[in-house]
C-alpha cells in the first residue's frame, strides 16, 4: 500500500525539498550570499553572471555539502576560491567563510519566518511509521536537527545523518553514497532493504551509487527527467502519490 517493493524495511528521507520547504530558504540564502560576492568580483575584467536560483541551485548546490556547493558554483563562473579554514569567520572570502555566511543567513530566515512542511509528504511519512518501517533523515544540511525541532518532526525519526555527522565522521557528501550507507548501517539494514527519497539530482545519484533497493525522485521544480537519468526508479511530485500506486 506504500508503493514500494515488498522487501523494503527502511525509508531514508532527504529533508529539504522532500519533507520541508526549506529548499526555498536555502535557495534565497545562496542567492544573497553568492550575488554579494559576484558584485564585488570580476573575471577577466568582465562582470559575472548572477546566481540563478533555479538552474544554478539545482546544478551546483542542491543536496551537496555546503563547501562543495561553494566550490562548484564558483567553478561554473571560472573562479577558484581558496578553501581557507573550517573555522573561517563569515566575512572572509574563502570557501568556508562564504559557506558560514550563507549558513548565518539560513538560520536568520528560519528564526524569522519558520519552516513549512509538505503536508502530503508528512502524511506519507506517518503511513510508513504505521506500517512499521524504519525511518531516518539523511541531509547535507547542518541545520537539520533545528528544522526537525521547529517543525515538530523529530520524534518521527529513529536516526539523523546530517552535515554535522558527515563532518564528524569524515563522510563524503552526495552524490557519493557515504551518508546514506552510514544511515543504513545505523538502522541495521542492508542498502537493498532501504528506499531513498530525494529531490536533488546529486541525492538520487547517491542512492543509486549505494545500490539501494529503491530510489524515489521527488520532483518539486520540474526536473523529472534529470532525476530519472540520475537513477530514480520512480519520480513523483510528492511522496503521497505513492499511496495511490497499485
Amino acid at each position: 500500500m506504500l508503493g514500494l517493493p515488498g522487501d523494503v524495511t527502511a525509508c531514508l528521507f532527504d529533508l529539504d525539498g522532500v519533507l520541508t520547504q526549506t529548499a526555498s530558504v536555502h535557495r534565497a540564502a545562496w542567492q544573497e550570499t553568492f550575488n554579494d560576492c559576484l558584485k564585488r568580483w570580476e573575471h577577466n575584467g568582465e562582470p559575472l553572471a548572477p546566481f540563478d536560483p533555479a538552474s544554478d541551485y539545482n546544478d551546483y548546490v542542491d543536496g551537496r555539502p555546503r563547501a562543495d556547493g561553494v566550490r562548484a558554483f564558483f567553478a561554473s563562473r571560472g573562479i577558484q576560491v581558496p578553501d581557507g579554514d573550517p573555522d573561517d569567520p563569515p566575512d572572509r572570502d574563502t570557501v568556508y567563510g562564504i559557506g558560514t555566511r550563507k549558513n548565518q543567513i539560513v538560520q536568520r530566515r528560519i528564526r524569522q519566518d519558520g519552516v513549512q512542511v509538505f503536508e502530503g509528504a508528512i502524511a506519507y511519512l506517518r503511513a510508513t511509521q504505521e506500517a512499521g518501517l524504519r525511518r531516518a533523515v539523511v541531509s547535507a544540511s547542518q541545520n537539520t536537527r533545528e528544522v526537525l525541532r521547529v517543525t515538530g518532526l523529530t520524534d518521527l525519526f529513529e536516526e539523523v545523518v546530517d552535515g554535522v555527522v558527515a563532518k564528524d565522521e569524515n563522510l563524503r557528501g552526495k552524490p557519493e553514497p557515504d551518508t546514506f550507507l552510514a544511515c543504513a548501517k545505523r538502522l541495521g539494514v542492508s542498502p537493498r532493504q532501504a528506499v531513498v527519497f530525494e529531490d536533488a539530482v546529486a541525492g538520487v545519484a547517491a542512492g543509486r551509487a549505494g545500490d539501494f533497493g529503491f530510489v524515489v525522485g521527488v520532483d518539486r521544480v520540474g526536473h523529472a527527467e534529470e532525476l530519472r537519468r540520475a537513477g530514480a526508479d520512480v519520480v513523483v511530485e510528492d511522496p503521497v502519490e505513492l499511496l495511490e500506486r497499485p
